[in-house]
Formats: structure tokens, C-alpha cells, sequence
């Protein structure tokens, strides 16, 4: 008992105290390879053509989808799996609606980080995990983005299926999946047969970081899908495909287009 007859609260065993040392260096990890992972991404994507050229790509399919005469201003976009930031600035320098939401406070923070220094007051980032449902309520998105994270998610029909349900009915989505792993060694070594040593250095700026993102993220299976899986994996969770074609570097990824359908 405790002076005053309070009762003297349970000593952790050793069991829960290493389990709490071993989620602290977990957690400790998790933000490191985060934040290094946001500072490299902001670095690649100023000076890496291929992902210049998916951010222009995408965001003309979502210039597309505005109908005639709207104000950009009144259409509210969700970027899934914002990352540090980058799109979702571009989509609110664009003049959209824009909310950033990622599963990774610390580039959550970053991304703050980065509106507040672009004062940028239609732009806002929310620390969740979208597959968990509830975090928006139903049809309040115009249209959603996703680059390059599907393929990551331990479930990814729930978040498909949760990403048609927070877009309006009428509403468009852009998915970006990874059809494959890009290797180091075999894309280095294929790049420069093909186009020469030059353009095979520079590739290393993205494939090398690649390779150490990859090597230390989360293990969860990869979910690298062709065309044909891609479709139906979007037509299961509710979306109508309007376009899928290859893209970025040297058509490592999938872009797929889709709507879902108005309300009859």
C-alpha cells in the first residue's frame, strides 16, 4: 500500500518491459527511414525527369475531370498517401481544394513544414491511415490521387474500397501502382546497354534510394498488378476504369483513370 492507503501500481515484468525497449527502437526506426525517406524524395523529385513528368501526367487528368466552368477552388481533392507533400503542394499551387493524408507523422510534419513556408491557405495534412475507414465521412472528395503506395498496403481492396467511399458518386480517382521491383544491379546494367553509361548513372539517383527504401521498409508482400488484375481489382471496389496505360521510367508503373458512377 501506498502512505495514505493508495495501492502501489504493478511493476511492469521483464517480459513488457523489453516488448516496450523493442517498440521504442521500432518506432525509433520507422522515423528515421521516414524522414530520411521524405528528405531523399524531396531532393529526386526536382531533379528526376520521370517523376516530373508522372506529377504533370497526373495532374492533367485531374485538370481534365473539373467540369466546364467550375471554380478549381470549389473542387476538393484528396491526396492518399500524400508523403512528404510534394503533389499535394503542386495540386494546391494548381488553385484545388487539396487535403494531404498519410499514414507517417513524420512526413506529415515535413509536409506541414513546407505549406507553412508556401502560405499556401487551401492546402491541409492529416496524420491517419485512410484503410482504417472512418477518417473522412462519405462522398466529401470531388476526386482522389494515390502514387505509388498501393502496392505496399497489407490490404489493398479495403483501401480501394475505402477511397470510393469518401469520393462524391461522379467523382474521378488517379491510381499509380508499381507493376514490378526495380532492381539496382539489372536496371543500371540494362539502362546503359540501351542508352549508355550517362543515362545509366543518372537513373541512380532514383533507382539507388529505391533500393534502400525497399530493403528496410515494412514487410508487407508487394502487390505488383499487371493491367488486367489492376482493372479488376478497381471494378471490385466499386470504380468504373476509364483509361489505364504504362508510365514513369521506363514503364515500371500503372496509371489507371476511373470514376465512380453518379447516383441514379
Amino acid at each position: 500500500m501506498r502512505p495514505g492507503g493508495g495501492t502501489i501500481d504493478a511493476m511492469p515484468t521483464a517480459g513488457q518491459a523489453l516488448s516496450s525497449v523493442v517498440r521504442g527502437i521500432q518506432w525509433g526506426l520507422d522515423r528515421m527511414v521516414s524522414v530520411g525517406y521524405g528528405v531523399v524524395y524531396d531532393y529526386i523529385v526536382g531533379r528526376f525527369p520521370p517523376y516530373r513528368e508522372l506529377h504533370e501526367e497526373v495532374l492533367k487528368l485531374v485538370e481534365a475531370a473539373v467540369p466546364a466552368g467550375a471554380n478549381r477552388r470549389e473542387i476538393r481533392v484528396l491526396d492518399v498517401a500524400c508523403g512528404p507533400g510534394n503533389f499535394t503542394l503542386h495540386l494546391a499551387a494548381a488553385g484545388f481544394e487539396v487535403v494531404g493524408v498519410d499514414a507517417y507523422a513524420s512526413l506529415i510534419e515535413l509536409a506541414r513544414e513546407k505549406r507553412r513556408a508556401r502560405h499556401l491557405a487551401n492546402l491541409a495534412f492529416r496524420h491517419a491511415s485512410i484503410a482504417r475507414g472512418g477518417v473522412f465521412p462519405e462522398a466529401v472528395f470531388d476526386q482522389v490521387v494515390n502514387i505509388h503506395s498501393l502496392y505496399v498496403q497489407p490490404d489493398p481492396q479495403r483501401y480501394l474500397r475505402e477511397v470510393h467511399r469518401v469520393l462524391k458518386p461522379g467523382g474521378h480517382a488517379v491510381f499509380v501502382n508499381f507493376t514490378r521491383r526495380v532492381w539496382l544491379r539489372s536496371t543500371v546494367r540494362e539502362l546503359q546497354r540501351r542508352e549508355g553509361l550517362g543515362a545509366a548513372l543518372r537513373s541512380l539517383l532514383w533507382v539507388l534510394p529505391n533500393s534502400v527504401f525497399e530493403a528496410t521498409r515494412k514487410r508487407v508482400r508487394p502487390q505488383y498488378w499487371a493491367e488486367q488484375e489492376f482493372a479488376a481489382h478497381l471494378e471490385e471496389a466499386g470504380f468504373r476504369v476509364l483509361d489505364l496505360r504504362r508510365t514513369f521510367f521506363d514503364g515500371a508503373s500503372l496509371l489507371a483513370w476511373a470514376s465512380k458512377d453518379a447516383a441514379p
